[in-house]
């Protein structure tokens, strides 16, 4: 068929904007051959166990779905009784980005703590942290941070290691969301395991759609006893899928090698060079009225923009604003965001604001 979209047309509204990485592309071609078992009982999904053993270590379990939504809502569900509640930052996904799923359809309490920078500590998981034995409130049973947060900031291993010690020694479990798990690995230099099983994470759900997958995501079990029942909870929440081979094989082209780094380090770079090119242009006078809001460690850059200057600047590159109260704007890169896109999308802010 013909393309239905201008394939020139570049965005920084999303990391789902991009398409799909044409070695997870080559990927989904050579597992199309022929017939394999469904529903996981193929020899893409045994070879992906082996393979996020070898990111994460023995004993890790790994159960592809189709999204990231369905990673955290399966994985959290399978942490927690019924009455369980989980604690988590006001601005997480799980808060604010789900459509309520957590809650209607895994009828989990999300117990939320503001946060300035979209990342727990010790100290504001006490907000909420009370109450056990009490029948009248939900108990806070897991704590659920993301790394990268949702406002693109990164927790360092020391960051991390407290919330763990602390979550572990109030007798609560700790699930990570790692959508963009890649981008925080890249910016902190360290592999998956040091910030993850390491450092004391329980359940992670690991994000391949962000990172240059078609869709894709995996429930990684890092300690067994932290989580059960995920072989019948998957099914039921609609997440199993019964060509499961082309979704392992996806994952497969990310972790096999190092292809998961290269994109997500060339998404980080090109966010930092954004930052570092609006930064220059403020510092010699040729950008005025801009200002950002978060440090840039990821692959996201918020700022606030002149009144009216967002809209204009949307008819050329699509992106989405963060809190429109505050003019505060949301760009984010993509593996496939090129210097040329972000220099093109500075020139054209510069343009705007003078």
């Amino acid at each position: 068929m013909t393309p239905l979209h201008d394939t020139a047309l570049r965005g920084f509204a999303s990391d789902n904007y991009s398409g799909i990485h044409p070695e997870v592309l080559a990927a989904i071609v050579v597992a199309n051959d022929g017939h394999q078992v469904a529903y996981g009982e193929d020899d893409y999904t045994a070879r992906l166990q082996e393979v996020f053993a070898h990111h994460f270590g023995d004993g890790v379990e790994a159960f592809p779905v189709f999204n990231g939504t369905g990673a955290n809502v399966v994985g959290l569900q399978s942490m927690l009784p019924r009455w369980g509640a989980v604690i988590a930052a006001s601005t997480a996904h799980i808060n604010v980005d789900e459509g309520g799923a957590p809650e209607r359809v895994a009828g989990i309490k999300l117990l939320t703590v503001p946060t300035d920078d979209g990342k727990l500590t010790p100290e504001l998981i006490d907000r909420e942290a009370w109450g056990w034995g009490d029948e009248h409130r939900a108990q806070p049973l897991v704590v659920s941070v993301a790394q990268s947060t949702e406002l693109g900031t990164v927790y360092s291993v020391d960051e991390l290691r407290a919330i763990a010690d602390h979550t572990h020694a109030l007798g609560m479990k700790l699930h990570m969301d790692g959508a963009r798990v890649s981008n925080a690995a890249a910016s902190l230099g360290l592999p998956l395991r040091a910030f993850t099983r390491d450092i004391g994470v329980d359940v992670l759900s690991f994000g391949g759609t962000k990172n240059g997958a078609m869709l894709g995501e995996a429930i990684v079990v890092l300690d067994p006893e932290a989580s059960t029942g995920l072989t019948f909870l998957r099914k039921l929440n609609m997440q199993l899928s019964s060509k499961m081979r082309f979704v392992s094989a996806q994952l497969i082209a990310l972790l096999e090698g190092d292809l998961w780094l290269r994109n997500a380090s060339h998404s980080n770079a090109m966010a930092a060079r954004l930052r570092a090119t609006v930064e220059a242009g403020l510092a010699d006078g040729s950008l005025r009225g801009v200002a950002f809001t978060q440090p840039t460690q990821a692959n996201g850059v918020f700022a606030t923009l002149p009144a009216g200057v967002a809209d204009r600047l949307r008819e050329a590159f699509r992106f989405y604003d963060w809190d429109a109260a505050k003019n505060e704007v949301r760009w984010m890169c993509s593996f496939d965001t090129s210097e040329a896109d972000v220099d093109a999308f500075a020139a054209e802010l510069a343009r705007l604001v003078a």
